[in-house]
């Protein structure tokens, strides 16, 4: 499954890890990504969609 939202492109982002003592080892933020159902003219679909874009209604799931 690829890390990207459909809706609004979000993915992965990166950064640092930063240690006690001050030393970066990079490290990455996965976006959280859900499989979901949608109706779109007329049809079923399943895309992966951010929760945030869930929480926002931007799609409309199937039950």
């Amino acid at each position: 499954m690829s890390r990207k939202c459909v809706v609004c492109g979000k993915g992965q982002s990166s950064g640092n890890n930063v240690s006690h003592s001050n030393r970066h080892t990079r490290r990455k933020w996965n976006a959280n990504i859900q499989s979901v159902r949608i109706n779109e003219n007329g049809t079923v679909k399943r895309i992966n969609v951010c929760t945030k874009c869930i929480r926002a209604g931007k799609v409309t799931k199937v039950l």
